[in-house]
């Protein structure tokens, strides 16, 4: 890389300022400011500010430029740092296209232009960018003109719009409904048992489902974060020390934390993974219990555990990878769901305001210091389908993709058509104790049954069950629940009736299929 000559930069006062030959930012790292390339690293961010990027900048400009960008690297994240200098450079790069000549100030007149030039609807671009300018005038550096200065001090700018994909319940980028997010659950659940997914991918997926973190704070995960704790009875629980993000006066990325809780099943899941983890970097880096519990494994043999880490981008990549392969189709678009991360985030809130929590719960929930950006998850609309009836469960049934077993002609077609022990059976549905289905499945189940049944893989409905018989019972079954108040019990079995209807549905259409047939 070509090395600029900084040299010393005048201030207001008169004095120089000397340029460092090396800076160590605020989460550690080093660097040297004269490159022209400088890739700034924190445990879970790598960013690279290429400044042959820029438009033409005279040197001084240019040397002052740099030196505001190592007081933000000294004193900010890598990511406030790169936003910095995108909000800058498309700054100069609107004023290079007006003057056609290498910037030496940017004036009052430079800022007006700008405004004009990206609208009302764009206008955060410079209310992020007016704090950088005025701490470059602040810190006395050429380059910002006294009138620009005192310009920004006067107007009032609009701050980037959030929260619409939540209050509208955006289908792409907002929360996922009830329906949506049952059933990445149920692709996932049976991916993995088809072992089409990884432990360490279904580990990461569902601590996405469980806590809505931020990517880049399971990014900083490490084995020893994970914990299991014994209660004097016996029995075990499972917490996880999440490392907080976004948190001002932060010394480094594993400075803050806050425990979370993990459900006994993937609690247990997530400590024996760790604890795989653990045993696999055990002689490769010297404490193993530092190893990162999601890790890129890249680096040589012996490096210090911390470069293991997945980048925070890399690792909400993989999560969007994960989920994408599942191809669960939304019943809202009729399309494969847009998986990111931050969809997992706004559902957590979401639906933590449709339970009737308050802003300070939901705060806590998703590791706000504040309450400012919670609110929209308690003004939402709700995501549960008000009314339910037989027609329109008809008409989702094949969007939702509820059921997933195989229709058979009867019990002799029947995987275990040997034993009668799987056989099902609905007294309190159907009023009579006879069989209307199998299972496929040796062993024991603890669900309910008829009603778990119908979105399981190994069920098996006969072609002549009476399961229009289970639909009227389970919709009738909600309207009584919706009628005493209680929206999200009456939902419950939403995925089970839009599973029983798909069963409905492949009836009719075999019957049909048979009769043009024998027609």
């Amino acid at each position: 890389m070509n090395k600029n000559n900084l040299g010393s930069l005048p201030v207001a006062a008169g004095y120089l300022v000397a340029v460092p030959a090396v800076v160590t930012a605020k989460q550690g790292y080093r660097f040297d400011p004269h490159e022209d390339t400088w890739v700034l690293r924190e445990l879970t961010h790598e960013i690279w500010l290429r400044f042959s990027k820029m438009p033409p900048l005279q040197s001084d400009f240019k040397a002052a430029l740099k030196t505001v960008l190592v007081w933000y690297a000294e004193n900010h994240s890598v990511g406030y740092v790169k936003s910095q200098y995108n909000c800058i450079r498309h700054l100069f790069l609107h004023k290079t296209k007006i003057h056609g000549m290498p910037i030496a100030e940017i004036t009052s007149v430079d800022i007006l232009n700008y405004r004009a030039h990206i609208g009302k609807a764009s206008e955060w671009r410079l209310a992020a960018l007016s704090g950088f300018l005025r701490r470059w005038h602040g810190l006395g550096y050429l380059g910002i003109s006294n009138d620009a200065v005192a310009l920004l001090n006067q107007l009032r700018l609009k701050g980037a719009t959030s929260g619409v994909a939540v209050a509208t319940m955006d289908p792409i980028r907002g929360p996922f409904t009830a329906l949506e997010h049952e059933a990445l659950q149920y692709a996932l659940n049976a991916a993995y048992a088809r072992n089409e997914v990884t432990l360490r991918e279904y580990i990461l997926c569902w601590m996405f489902f469980a806590l809505g973190m931020r990517p880049t704070q399971y990014a900083r995960l490490k084995v020893c974060d994970v914990v299991r704790l014994h209660s004097r009875d016996g029995s075990s629980c499972y917490s996880v020390r999440i490392p907080r993000a976004k948190q001002k006066g932060a010394g480094n990325a594993r400075s803050q934390f806050k425990d979370r809780l993990l459900t006994p099943q993937i609690g247990k899941l997530v400590f024996d993974f760790a604890r795989q983890v653990q045993a696999r970097f055990t002689g490769i880096i010297d404490d193993a219990t530092q190893a990162p519990l999601f890790s890129d494994e890249r680096f040589a043999r012996g490096a210090n555990a911390d470069l293991y880490h997945l980048q925070a981008d890399d690792l909400g990549r993989r999560l969007t990878a994960i989920m994408s392969r599942l191809n669960v189709i939304s019943e809202r678009t009729g399309k494969p769901l847009k998986i990111h991360a931050k969809r997992f985030r706004s559902t957590i809130g979401t639906r933590a305001a449709e339970e009737g929590h308050g802003e300070l719960v939901i705060a806590e929930l998703l590791d706000h210091s504040n309450t400012a950006n919670v609110g929209v998850c308690v003004r939402s609309t709700p995501a549960i389908v008000e009314r339910i009836d037989r027609a329109l469960a008809m008409q989702l049934a094949p969007l939702a993709q509820a059921f997933a077993g195989t229709l058979i002609n009867g019990p002799s077609e029947a995987s275990r058509r040997e034993s009668e022990t799987n056989q099902i059976r609905a007294p309190g549905i159907v009023g009579k104790f006879d069989a209307i289905s199998s299972c496929g499945k040796d062993g024991f189940c603890g669900f309910l049954k008829p009603i778990a049944c119908y979105s399981c893989s190994n069920f098996e409905p006969w072609l002549d069950g009476p399961h229009e018989q289970v639909l009227a019972h389970l919709l009738g079954e909600r309207e009584r629940l919706m009628d005493a108040g209680d929206m999200r019990i009456a939902a419950i079995n939403d995925r089970a009736i839009l599973a029983v209807a798909e069963v409905i549905r492949r009836c009719a259409a075999a019957q049909a299929k048979a009769s043009s047939v024998c027609g």
